[in-house]
């Protein structure tokens, strides 16, 4: 059944600019146009924003878990479900669900259910972001170093075939344990291809780029760094405008400094995007969770195994997005961009990140404190911080 309305009364800002005099039309789950307020508009209901701010919907690449559940333990489609919920609460209306390093079975029981997601249209649901396990044991992280090994043909030939049934696709791999004619066939069969966890020099990581990855998981996180006589995977990311950067903005992850250093030092039209890398936690009160057998401890912010590691973030998109605006000082049209267009871009996505005419009606209330007041997805409310509780962490 069709359905429509005109947003009013808010601050429209549409990716490019900010608009005080401008209405939202949507129609079946799309925006129509952003128009004057005083112009010849359709005849359709009319919703008020009440002065808020109106704001492209937030959009994680890496997701592995949220509202108690973590992919690799859960990968079925309720699963994904309760993920894409928790997240909608923080303002993301699409994501990648994130399956790291785990058996082969776990991985096919993930893509089934990210094809059942994707057939079912779940509100949010993007697609599968698969991070390993065909990444190097020298930048391990907090992946479980017994399951870590090399792509194999029957590997393949499972990921291309599945490729193209679960939405859009992203896999993480480290040139130690996958081929430059694999990532070929990935890229052919439809993937995004992302460089992590790898512990190469820039030259390799080149070479990769001209086989086809245009990305790189969680810039400074599980990689080789930049050097005074090697440029390491983070020297390449920045001198490289081919590849985009995934950037986890908790300050816990990286240090604000070498944040603000990669983005004025970071090469076009690659840009950096922020991801949240989150885990379980998202959404609940949790102390932990178990993660491939081993325990996963919660503590001030910080989500690490026993020996300290890291092991993903126990943080929200809004919560990157103020970040990046209150502690980075970037401008709000970049924080936000952040964390809707450039991602976007990133996975070649045309309708998305943006409040303009055929983009998804995906978009976000917010007061100017930059608290949540709804989000919308498909032109559909899922989330009103008014019947629920505060949609992020301060």
């Amino acid at each position: 059944m069709s359905t429509g309305f005109i947003l009013f009364g808010g601050l429209i800002f549409d990716g490019a600019r900010f608009h005080d005099d401008r209405v939202l039309v949507v129609s079946d789950g799309s925006i129509v146009e952003v128009s004057a307020a005083d112009g010849a508009l359709p005849d359709l209901p009319r919703q008020d924003a009440g002065g808020a701010l109106v704001v492209p919907g937030f959009i994680d690449l890496q997701v592995n878990g949220g509202g108690g559940v973590l992919l690799n333990n859960d990968p079925s489609v309720e699963g994904i479900a309760t993920i894409l919920a928790a997240h909608a609460r923080f303002g993301t209306t699409a994501l990648l669900p994130t399956l790291i390093t785990d058996r082969p079975d776990v991985r096919d029981k993930a893509l089934a259910a990210g094809r059942l997601a994707q057939e079912r249209h779940l509100p949010g649901f993007l697609g599968l972001h698969l991070e390993g396990p065909h990444l190097s044991l020298a930048r391990k992280g907090t992946h479980d170093p017994a399951l870590i090994r090399p792509m194999t043909s029957e590997d393949l030939a499972v990921l291309c075939a599945a490729c193209g049934t679960f939405g859009q696709a992203l896999i993480t791999i480290a040139p130690e344990n996958v081929t430059p004619d694999q990532v070929r066939a990935l890229r052919s069969a439809g993937y995004v291809v992302s460089l992590g966890h790898t512990d190469v020099g820039a030259t390799t990581v080149a070479t990769y780029v001209e086989a086809g990855a245009s990305m790189v998981t969680h810039l400074f996180n599980a990689m080789s760094p930049l050097g005074n006589r090697e440029p390491g995977v983070v020297g390449a990311a920045l001198a490289s405008g081919a590849l985009s950067c995934g950037l986890i903005a908790d300050g816990f992850h990286v240090d604000p400094i070498s944040m603000g250093i990669a983005l004025r030092a970071k090469q076009g039209p690659g840009r950096i995007f922020l991801v949240t890398d989150a885990m379980s936690t998202i959404g609940t009160d949790e102390p932990g969770f178990e993660l491939n057998g081993r325990q996963v401890y919660r503590r001030d912010g910080r989500l690490t195994l026993a020996d300290g590691t890291l092991a993903g973030a126990d943080i929200d998109m809004l919560s990157c997005v103020r970040f990046a605006h209150g502690r980075l000082g970037l401008s709000l049209a970049e924080s936000l961009n952040m964390a809707s267009l450039y991602p976007a871009e990133a996975m070649g996505l045309q309708d998305r990140g943006r409040l303009a005419a055929g983009c998804a009606a995906d978009f976000l209330l917010l007061d100017p404190s930059l608290a949540l007041r709804s989000t919308w997805i498909g032109g559909a409310p899922v989330y009103d911080a008014a019947d629920g509780e505060e949609g992020a962490r301060t």
